[in-house]
């Protein structure tokens, strides 16, 4: 075999090691510390970091895997908890990205979360080129993990205005090959199982080849070949002082080679395997330490589900695990020396038997186009009845382009979220032949080892603090207040938001000693112009920033290039004309916002005082105004110019300092300003006559002037302050569908080629209990999918498909 005429890219990676990030490399200790060391320790510190470190996890149920250009991706959110995956109200708001190929976000979007529910949509604009994306979701405290435990979930976009490029050509493949020692390491003169995975870059699935491991010398040790997947173990005793070297054959023309990790002469090296149907038989090795006591915890999702500790006795401790004592779900089991450092981890999947059962049936097996199907849904939930459901539902057609998901709820809360890399078809692991393909489901266990924590800062003394705060009652606009000439940062500064409107709402909020301003927007919707000031008649020479919400790190993720065959023209073709006459025919519909999603009152209320100026004389000079029909406010003029003194009702008395100021709801420091404003562009004034409290400020009353646009009618604000826009809570779109149910609409001349016939986010039902939902065919004929996923209140995730067709009537 030639190994210049490959094409490959060959990773070796000592797997788990890395993961772990070892505090010695061979794991060693003195047998003092093995007489002292206390593994108590060891879980109390875990317990102690459970309850600090909060794990959050999203799920996005997408309406369908392919999209093409002028259409609407739709999805449902479920936040939950990473360890019971219980519904959670925790967050407020995710963070929705489409990523290109490079990672860049093309799309984003702040989305609203209410009971750990949330549903919205991007509309896909004809600037996106053809090509593989990715959707990602993630709330504000989520981001002080690792972004490769954020949602991400493939998705390909063609854009069927523009000329399609087809597959890449074969000669342009390159490979992938990793090797995983059980445990994390190489250790010689026992025996170790390596296991390996093997992936092209051009489709990011696994490959099938055959292998063979050599010495140094050449000589054969052993043939391997994948199982699954691209994935698959051997197990050989590797020789002290030699190195080993894996010998790839991809057909008869390709193949590389590639180096194994190194061998270590002394360490640790774990093997996991079933001593029956009931109990795990785990084998911690080490050479030439007899007497050493090492410690094995099993935990999963921050449950502790097995911790015990064994002496090495002729090179090995044994544990036996009853596999009842484990939690549903990933388990790592990590090996602790004597001196309370992780050495070795290994991944063990134990199938969930709480589950949410989900049956799908249609009042009849065939559909006409534009005719009516009706959809009994029924969840049950291990025969427990009554306990609520949340579901989503998306029915689309199958043909060459799309096809069933390849996750689904179920598989990425009990695995993908759980693990690092890009699992191939992970709904397979759920599947009735892939739920009992154990070797397949352990060379995953091998090949895609991580932690959503580590044990550095479990174990730590004092816990690193936490960057991001969760987002209890709505979106946090964060920013950053520093001093003008020396750009240093300015603590202490009281600070103001406001959003020119007719829904008042007023924000503060002091920086903190690094200059951290933090705004709690609850409602805050769509985009907005926002201000941000102090009150510069004291504070003149500050700058004001705002921060990008969205997160800056990424998963490292291979994206392959999509597969665009020319075969697939004829579908391209129909995708194409649909976008046209959906536009075309339903434009004025399909995108529809929902309306009253924003909270219309004012932060203040109905005012004591309100006074609509049309309802009075109108002069033409402010003064004029509240001089004469305005009593709840006593205008006085000093050196330094205007001010007001508002009446204080309760006390009977005037309050002596100038109350909050507000015009279209932002604050107005300079009432000179406002007394030079023109009062006929002023429609409504509210006055406020009793002491103000907004958040931890309190003001002598409060004064506001609404304008009859709600956009400062050209008032000027201070040009000290920061002015931009801020895209707030995305708005939620409504899903329309065309409704046939009299003979005039089936007859209906308008062209419906809907390839998503119907998208319902957010389903709500009891266990036990069936539910109907109804909707209408389009005039595609063809084979279509129902997708139902969901979650109990408990915690229990399922999901369904059910296919029917449509063919044209007979006439």
């Amino acid at each position: 075999m030639k190994n210049k005429t490959i094409v490959a890219k060959p990773i070796v990676r000592a797997g788990i090691r890395v993961a772990l990030g070892l505090i010695c490399s061979l794991g060693l200790t003195s047998q003092a510390a093995a007489q002292t060391g206390s593994f108590s320790s060891i879980t109390s510190a875990f317990d102690q970091y459970r309850q600090k470190a909060l794990q959050e996890k999203l799920y996005l149920h997408l309406d369908r895997p392919v999209y093409a250009c002028g259409e609407t991706m739709w999805f449902s959110i479920y936040d939950v908890d990473g360890t019971q995956h219980r519904p959670l109200d925790i967050s407020k708001v995710a963070y929705v990205e489409v990523l290109d190929a490079a990672q860049k976000p093309v799309l984003q979007a702040k989305v609203a979360l209410q009971d750990g529910k949330g549903k919205g949509s991007f509309s896909l604009p004809v600037e996106l080129g053809s090509g593989n994306y990715s959707v990602r979701a993630y709330t504000n405290w989520m981001k002080n993990y690792s972004p490769e435990f954020y949602f991400e979930q493939p998705v390909t976009i063609v854009n069927t205005f523009r000329k399609v490029d087809p597959q890449p050509a074969e000669q342009a493949k390159g490979y992938t090959v990793q090797f995983f020692p059980e445990g994390g390491h190489l250790v010689a003169g026992v025996p170790n199982k390596v296991a390996f995975k093997a992936l092209s870059e051009l489709s990011g699935k696994g490959v099938n080849f055959t292998g063979e491991l050599q010495d140094e010398r050449g000589q054969k040790v052993l043939d391997f070949a994948p199982h699954k997947f691209g994935m698959g173990h051997f197990t050989f005793t590797p020789a002290p002082g030699k190195k080993y070297t894996a010998v790839i054959k991809l057909n008869e023309t390709q193949g590389f080679t590639t180096p194994l990790p190194q061998v270590q002469e002394q360490g640790y090296a774990l093997q996991l395997e079933d001593a029956d149907a009931e109990k795990l038989k785990i084998t911690v090795r080490q050479q030439n330490r007899p007497g050493d006591q090492v410690f094995l915890l099993g935990h999963a999702r921050q449950i502790i589900g097995y911790s015990e500790r064994a002496t090495v006795n002729n090179g090995a401790a044994v544990f036996i695990v009853d596999k009842k004592q484990l939690p549903d779900g990933i388990t790592h089991f990590t090996v602790f020396n004597a001196g309370q450092q992780p050495v070795c981890e290994r991944l063990y999947f134990k199938a969930p038997t709480h589950t949410l059962d989900l049956k799908i049936a249609t009042d009849k097996p065939q559909y006409t186009t534009r005719d009516k199907v009706t959809l009994d849904i029924l969840a049950q939930a291990n025969g427990a009845k009554d306990t609520p459901a949340n579901l989503s539902m998306a029915v689309y057609k199958v043909d060459s382009l799309q096809g069933a998901p390849a996750q689904t709820i179920e598989s990425y809360l009990w695995l993908t979220s759980d693990l690092k890399g890009t699992i191939e078809e992970p709904g397979y692991y759920f599947s009735g032949f892939g739920a009992s393909d154990r070797q397949a489901m352990d060379n995953l266990m091998l090949t895609h080892g991580w932690s959503r924590f580590t044990w550095t800062d479990v174990l730590a003394e004092k816990p690193a603090p936490f960057a991001y705060v969760p987002e209890y009652n709505g979106h946090l606009i964060t920013g950053k207040v520093t001093h003008k000439v020396s750009g240093e940062a300015a603590p202490g500064i009281l600070t103001f938001l406001a959003s020119p409107g007719k829904n008042i709402r007023l924000y503060n909020s002091t920086s903190a000693p690094d200059g951290t301003i933090r705004y709690e927007v609850k409602d805050f919707f769509d985009a907005k112009d926002i201000i941000i000031q102090s009150n510069y008649t004291k504070d003149s020479t500050y700058h004001f920033q705002v921060f990008n919400p969205f997160s800056d790190k990424f998963a490292k993720r291979m994206v392959p290039a999509p597969n665009l065959a020319s075969s697939l023209q004829e579908e391209l073709t129909l995708r194409h004309v649909e976008v046209q006459t959906q536009h075309a025919y339903f434009g004025n519909v399909i995108n529809r916002a929902v309306t009253g999603q924003a909270d219309s009152t004012t932060i203040y209320g109905q005012a004591p005082e309100q006074y609509l100026l049309d309802d009075y004389k109108r002069f033409k000079v402010m003064e004029e105004v509240l001089r004469e029909y305005v009593p709840g406010i006593q205008l006085r003029k000093r050196r330094d110019g205007f001010h007001f003194m508002v009446f204080d009702r309760p006390n009977k008395t005037i309050f002596q300092e100038n109350p909050m100021v507000l015009l279209d709801g932002v604050p107005v420091f300079d009432i000179d300003k406002i007394m030079a404003f023109d009062p006929l562009k002023v429609k409504k004034l509210d006055v406020v006559t009793s002491r103000f409290f907004n958040g931890p400020q309190v003001y002598d009353g409060l004064v506001s002037f609404i304008t009859y646009t709600g956009d400062l009618a050209g008032f000027e604000p201070d040009p000290r302050a920061l002015m931009q826009s801020y895209e707030g809570l995305q708005l939620q779109r409504e899903f329309y569908a065309p409704v046939y149910d009299t003979p005039e609409h089936k007859l209906s001349r308008l062209a419906d080629f809907r390839n998503l016939l119907h998208w319902a986010p957010d389903l709500k039902l009891e266990t036990g209990t069936k539910a109907e939902k109804s909707f209408y065919t389009s005039d595609q004929t063809g084979t279509y999918l129902v997708v139902v996923q969901g979650l109990t209140a408990d915690g229990k995730a399922g999901s369904k498909t059910y296919t029917f067709t449509v063919s044209q009537p007979n006439l």
